[in-house]
């Protein structure tokens, strides 16, 4: 019988709970590199690299021989029973990436969620405090403690009641918007002042490059003061480079550009090219805070994924994927400029290295009645794309960096003809 997507489309209804989205109705055949082959047999340009997990592309030549050497050998003893060389070894480079002029140690795990929600768990310990504080339109993963986090409800949380307690929300800087950096400070000191003083709150978390909020990065000057302020309170800076991480803004972790080092970085997602691996590296003395036993997990740093993730760091070296990433960065923000000037929507062009978004509006409004638009008539014409924001209405650009220039031109050219189609 012939697979369809409209077919695979209702299987999945009937069996996926619904509430596990999907953005796109088609179902892979197979992939390589930046394209995609539906069931069907229809050809895609990959723009969303599985929501920027795929920086070294679909199934890169030296990930996959790694991953079958690995299987050749053993699949899973779980570190915490049994360890070997590779975990280690991870840890070892993560450590020497991870900006910081300081002794570094790191832990692994599965999923950014798990990432991020170990990180506080150190920050707790180390700090003996309780309070997190976290900001508007951050995305920090959709596990109960990772929810309170994330500073959007719909539709992370919609309808699942309140969070957990000790999270307190402050403003992120984003001019465009009308939120300062002195706005987000003084947002800062009004917690403290209302909620929590600075003797009850662990961390701050924040991602140097907001994902799903919208691709707003914060500026060197917005992080040394958060760093400062820190720094006076004894309190644990978090940066989450869950998205940001493993060279998507033309730095390995985004924190290099911003002038000083979180005490703790959460990294997943292209780390290990496609596969399940996350991690927490940050300073020794704050990281061993957490006696033995209080960190792991039974798949956490599969060896299967530690051999990806070992290839991924390869690959960058030998590919020079960091000065890939920002020729591409500069690709697509030439082109979607060009095209800004072009269709009054796009109100902005923006993006560290290849982390690219446009930001749509009209009557200086937030547009999101044009995303979804954009992303079928994207689809139809062969290109898949990703929304984001808090509105809505930010389409995001996360090609693999291994993608030859004239695919990226190529796809760039449909989104030029899509926004014919759809702002006409």
């Amino acid at each position: 019988m012939t697979k369809t997507n409209d077919g695979l489309m209702a299987r999945r209804q009937a069996a996926v709970a619904q509430g596990v989205g999907q953005i796109h109705p088609i179902f892979t055949e197979r992939a390589e590199n930046a394209t995609v082959w539906d069931v069907e047999g229809r050809e895609y340009i990959d723009f969303a690299g599985g929501i920027a997990v795929l920086n070294t592309g679909h199934l890169h030549p030296k990930v996959k021989a790694a991953v079958a050497a690995q299987l050749d050998a053993f699949s899973h003893t779980c570190f915490m029973v049994l360890g070997y060389e590779s975990y280690i070894a991870v840890c070892e480079k993560l450590n020497h990436l991870v900006p910081g002029d300081f002794a570094k140690k790191t832990a692994l795990f599965t999923s950014g969620s798990e990432a991020v929600e170990n990180a506080v768990k150190v920050a707790r310990a180390y700090t003996k405090r309780a309070g997190v504080i976290a900001f508007t339109s951050g995305y920090h993963g959709r596990t109960i403690a990772a929810l309170a986090l994330t500073g959007k409800v719909a539709p992370y949380s919609k309808g699942m009641g309140l969070m957990s307690a000790n999270v307190f929300r402050a403003e992120f800087p984003c001019e465009m918007h009308g939120v300062s950096e002195d706005d987000a400070m003084a947002s800062i000191e009004r917690i403290f002042k209302n909620d929590a003083e600075p003797a009850d709150i662990a961390a701050i978390i924040l991602e140097p490059v907001q994902g799903e909020g919208g691709f707003y990065a914060v500026t060197p000057s917005f992080m040394k003061r958060l760093r400062e302020l820190c720094d006076n309170h004894g309190i644990v800076l978090i940066a989450d480079e869950v998205q940001t991480g493993a060279g998507r803004t033309g730095t390995f972790f985004a924190m290099e550009q911003m002038g000083v080092a979180a005490d703790i970085t959460t990294f997943a997602k292209s780390i290990a090219g496609g596969f399940p691996l996350s991690g927490i590296t940050g300073k020794a003395e704050v990281m061993d805070a957490v006696t033995a036993g209080g960190l792991g997990g039974t798949y956490g740093g599969s060896p299967i994924a530690c051999a990806a993730a070992l290839a991924v760091i390869e690959v960058f070296e030998e590919e020079q994927l960091l000065t890939r990433a920002n020729e591409v960065g500069n690709r697509l923000k030439s082109a979607l400029t060009d095209m800004q000037a072009k269709y009054s929507q796009i109100a902005d062009v923006r993006g560290l290295g290849a982390m690219i978004a446009i930001e749509l509006m009209e009557d200086g409004e937030p547009a999101p009645q044009y995303s979804g638009k954009i992303l079928t008539e994207a689809r139809n014409r062969g290109l898949i794309l990703l929304s984001c924001g808090t509105y809505g209405n930010v389409i995001r650009v996360l090609v693999p960096l291994t993608a030859p220039d004239a695919q990226i031109d190529t796809g760039l050219a449909i989104m030029d003809s899509t926004f014919q189609a759809v702002f006409k």
